[in-house]
């Protein structure tokens, strides 16, 4: 199975940090959100990477190469400046992707999701990683029912930013910029989209006040972590 990891965003809500720096090696406890990821896939056994890429792109492949330092293999999905949107992004990478399903994750998230629990055979077209509401999006993106990811619903949760996505959610996409939302709505209508609720740690690190909270909150569970192996609230 192979995993996408989303990098090619500009990150206007984290300037200035992203002004010189791509936002996926903004760190967290030390560490680069994307080195996180990478390592957290590679312990799943998921070590054939494609991570694209646009904005300040030169810096991501100086930092990873080829992935060997990380026991995996990347290969780099160049995308045009301004980029492709997620949609476009993951449809420009499907040659790279091949034909089975693959697992795709947003590099601006920190999370302790254990990415060898999700399905490798999804039955449906794409299987959707869910979590709580943050204070930031207490409206929800989509419901959760019965293992059944809908569109609309009395309660409503996060989309984490971890999906497994079968090649034919994009059939019939044109080339260019477009979102991933869409094609999601599409396939909930259809019954096709399956999801779990996560409830571990979790965080979308959106603006540099988050990146500080999430900074001190994994500062404090890392430290405390020896004698009470406390975990953060997502």
């Amino acid at each position: 199975m192979k995993a996408m990891l989303l990098a090619a965003g500009r990150g206007e809500r984290m300037r200035p940090l992203t002004d010189h720096t791509p936002k996926p090696l903004l760190r967290v406890a030390g560490q680069t959100l994307i080195e996180h990821h990478i390592e957290a896939l590679a312990r799943a056994g998921i070590r054939e990477l494609v991570v694209n890429h646009a904005h300040l792109g030169a810096q991501l492949i100086a930092t990873l190469g080829d992935g060997s330092g990380y026991g995996v293999h990347i290969d780099y999905s160049a995308e045009p400046p301004g980029a492709l949107e997620t949609g476009g992004g993951i449809f420009n990478a499907l040659p790279l992707l091949g034909e089975g399903p693959f697992v795709v994750v947003n590099a601006d998230i920190w999370t302790d999701f254990d990415f060898a629990t999700l399905p490798q055979q999804p039955e449906s077209l794409a299987h959707l990683v869910l979590v709580d509401n943050p204070a930031h999006h207490p409206q929800g993106d989509f419901a959760l029912e019965n293992g059944r990811v809908y569109a609309d619903g009395p309660a409503r949760l996060t989309f984490s930013g971890i999906g497994v996505y079968r090649p034919a959610l994009f059939t019939g996409s044109p080339p260019g910029p477009f979102p991933l939302a869409p094609l999601l709505r599409r396939a909930m209508a259809a019954g096709q989209v399956s999801g779990e609720r996560y409830a571990g740690a979790w965080f979308d690190i959106g603006t540099p006040e988050r990146l500080a909270d999430v900074n001190h909150v994994i500062g404090e569970v890392q430290s405390d972590a020896p004698r009470s192996g406390r975990t953060p609230a997502g």
